[in-house]
């Protein structure tokens, strides 16, 4: 069977999902409210998800590893959360007070106990903003306006991080000094000149560029699993801290996948390691949008409005603007969202739920490796705790350069055939697992993975 077979059996599985699609790109750019939503030819319409199950506009379900790019970690529609969201609501009478509220201490609190780094808390609406805000803080804090990141992180959307995410090998330069790559159009040529890019799991290369621009370096800021699945070296991340604290350098950890996946108390918690700021987001809003900045207090108290004028005032203060760092947001801290965020963890701090979770992961990952050596496919599952990906080769992967070179064009077609058999994640992305997954949703993704491998295999 060819490749544009299975795309007409796709396709009649998907014809509401495909005329909604049409209709949605006369209004929509795209189709799509964001593009990582969008796969070819068209991506999925979903309309119910319950537990660890999906129901498309079509009628046709699928066990979801997706899982909204990790963040329901509870599944679609926890009990628990949705009893959490209705009592906030009944309760305090309205969704949200554009006040202070007292769940906001509350979940700063929680965060505090969970991350040994964080003295304090503020939130944002998203993990983007997050990122935004602690790199902020680091400008403020040094007086220095360049940043460094690693290649192949992703940290938000916006022009100072969107560069050398996924750049072409051919246009990415030397692996040991990466060149900065704008992944987007509108990107000022300034943000590529003062973005350092630097090679993961690399220490003798990144400490050479750490020293060399040493002097106009605000932060570093990284993933401490790329990607949510590629993991940093426990010597590489060590050393990093000691070069960065020896250097003035402030550190910043980009905990939004990670911050509840691996363990609760995210990768500083696995490592031993102290950032100077972390950014949180996707599992710390049970499925609502959210995001939250946490770091050490000399940092965090630059945001203290009694230091100076709010950049919305109207006071005739002696006090100059510029000595407090703005920070607002209409929605910062909701208290729907907090609800559902603190019955969240609310769960995973029950005993045993980490573990079962974790363990649930590996019987995934070991069935998986299993069929694929089994059909001679080189592949490893690469990951740490409740998230990994499907790399398809025989090479150590230890950052972007490495995922590089695995047999992408063969995972991407396995990942079609998964569709039709039932089992969503986004063609090539990583898979997350929730504690509402059962050894029966892993039995049968171990078993439809065995049948696509034999379908795409019999037509190459």
């Amino acid at each position: 069977m060819g490749d544009q077979q299975l795309d007409g059996m796709l396709a009649s599985r998907m014809k509401h999902s495909f005329h909604l699609h049409e209709k949605a790109k006369e209004v929509i750019p795209g189709g799509v409210t964001a593009n990582i939503k969008y796969f070819a030819p068209h991506p999925i319409i979903m309309q119910k998800g319950k537990g660890s199950h999906l129901v498309d506009v079509d009628g046709n379900e699928y066990i979801d590893y997706l899982l909204c790019y990790g963040a329901l970690i509870l599944g679609h529609g926890h009990p628990k959360v949705i009893e959490a969201v209705i009592q906030q609501m009944a309760n305090d009478g309205t969704t949200v007070f554009g006040t202070p509220h007292e769940l906001e201490m509350v979940m700063a609190q929680k965060i505090i106990h969970a991350f040994p780094s964080v003295e304090m808390v503020r939130y944002t609406n998203s993990g983007l903003e997050a990122t935004l805000l602690a790199i902020r803080l680091a400008q403020a804090f040094t007086g220095k306006t360049a940043i460094a990141k690693f290649e192949g992180h992703y940290h938000g959307g916006y022009d100072q991080v969107l560069i050398s995410v996924n750049p072409s090998i051919a246009e990415a330069g030397d692996e040991k000094e990466p060149k900065a790559v704008p992944e987007s159009k509108g990107i000022p040529a300034q943000y590529t000149d003062e973005t350092i890019i630097l090679p993961f799991n690399n220490i003798e290369a990144t400490e050479t560029i750490l020293r060399k621009q040493k002097h106009r370096l605000a932060a570093v800021i990284l993933e401490p699993v790329q990607g949510g699945f590629i993991p940093a070296d426990a010597t590489f991340m060590k050393q990093l801290r000691a070069i960065t604290k020896e250097l003035g350098i402030v550190l910043i950890f980009d905990e939004v996948k990670t911050g509840f996946r691996i363990i609760y108390g995210g990768a500083q918690t696995v490592y031993g390691i102290d950032p100077d700021l972390t950014a949180l987001g996707k599992v710390l809003g049970g499925g609502f949008p959210i995001g939250a900045v946490g770091g050490k207090k000399e940092m965090m108290e630059q945001m203290d409005p009694r230091r100076g004028k709010d950049a919305l005032s109207i006071e005739t203060e002696k006090a100059n603007k510029t000595d407090t760092l703005f920070h607002s947001g209409t929605y910062n801290g909701h208290p729907t969202i907090l609800a559902a965020g603190l019955a969240t963890l609310d769960v995973l701090q029950q005993e045993g739920t980490m573990t079962k979770l974790l363990q649930m992961t590996s019987m995934l990952r070991e069935g998986l490796e299993n069929v694929y050596h089994a059909y001679g496919i080189p592949m490893k599952t690469v990951g740490l705790g409740s998230s990994f990906n499907i790399v398809l080769t025989e090479q150590e992967v230890k950052n972007y350069r490495d995922l590089a070179k695995a047999n992408i064009k063969l995972r991407e077609k396995i990942d079609y055939e998964l569709l039709s058999l039932g089992v969503y994640a986004k063609p090539g992305n990583r898979y997350s697992v929730s504690v509402a997954h059962t050894q029966e949703d892993i039995a049968r993704t171990i078993e439809a993975h065995e049948k696509a491998i034999r379908q795409v295999t019999n037509r190459l």
